[in-house]
């Protein structure tokens, strides 16, 4: 195991780790009630944004163009929620079997992307995660986006869905262009100009954004309140176990040297 010195240093550094760690889950509890607030909000506006495809019976177009945005953040520490996000990707672009492109929201989903899709990524945002997403944050995403001249029918947004205090899953939304919506079949009852279509459409595409923004904010901050957890119980654990071994060592140390004075004594 190494000398008394070797383990009480690795001893203190767990000690440390397990503070640090403990400090991270105290302040994730403390963003997850409002991270969760702000979701309820956003899924209410989201909601609403994807019933419109739905009420319309909005369906995909022939030999559609597709891209794929993938709802991440910057922040790591957090279990392996920017993987579920990642593999839920390749999942749908395997199955669909062509894409025009993937967008990133996020260098931890970049990271994973590009070790199987590099080339096929055509823009990526970071300073994402910090704090809870914005509808102005979402908004120029989508901006960016439509501005870029990545040219697509369908955009399937994947973000990481929250479904309990320390469960997540990997969910899509679909968000259709303005030639998807005109070809539907109940759009007709609509009766939306075609400029002010446009322009509701953007919103739309703005609005999910910024839904799978929010709630897969929520999601991590969970995520990582769960992840520090589990660190402060497995460095308790390696504490506790580190302590018996460094005690049983000083013990051997002492009884090693008693037993030197007592044979020195003895040869006296």
């Amino acid at each position: 195991m190494g000398t008394l010195r070797e383990i009480q240093l690795r001893l203190n550094a767990i000690k440390n780790i397990g503070k640090i760690t403990k400090s991270m889950k105290m302040i994730a509890s403390t963003k997850v009630s409002k991270a969760q607030r702000a979701m309820e909000s956003a899924r209410t506006y989201g909601a609403a944004s994807a019933s419109i495809y739905k009420n319309a019976n909005t369906t995909p177009l022939e030999n559609e163009e597709k891209v794929y945005i993938v709802s991440s953040s910057d922040r790591g520490l957090c279990g392996g929620i920017h993987s579920s996000v990642a593999k839920a990707t390749r999942r749908l672009i395997a199955q669909d079997g062509s894409s025009s492109g993937i967008v990133v929201l996020g260098d931890k989903a970049k990271n994973q992307m590009s070790r199987t899709h590099r080339g096929d990524i055509q823009m990526s945002f970071n300073q994402i995660g910090k704090a809870i997403p914005t509808f102005a944050e979402a908004c120029a995403a989508a901006d960016t986006i439509k501005t870029s001249g990545l040219k697509f029918d369908t955009a399937t947004i994947i973000y990481n869905e929250f479904t309990s205090a320390i469960a997540y899953e990997a969910t899509p939304i679909n968000v259709y262009s303005s030639e998807a919506l005109k070809a539907a079949d109940a759009f007709a009852a609509y009766e939306i100009d075609d400029d002010v279509l446009e322009n509701y459409n953007e919103f739309l595409f703005a609005n999910n954004i910024y839904w799978g923004l929010v709630e897969g904010h929520a999601s991590e901050m969970s995520a990582k309140r769960t992840a520090m957890e589990n660190a402060t119980k497995n460095a308790g654990e390696m504490v506790d176990r580190l302590t018996m071994t460094y005690n049983r060592s000083r013990q051997a140390a002492i009884t090693s040297e008693l037993v030197d004075i007592i044979t020195g004594a003895s040869a006296l």
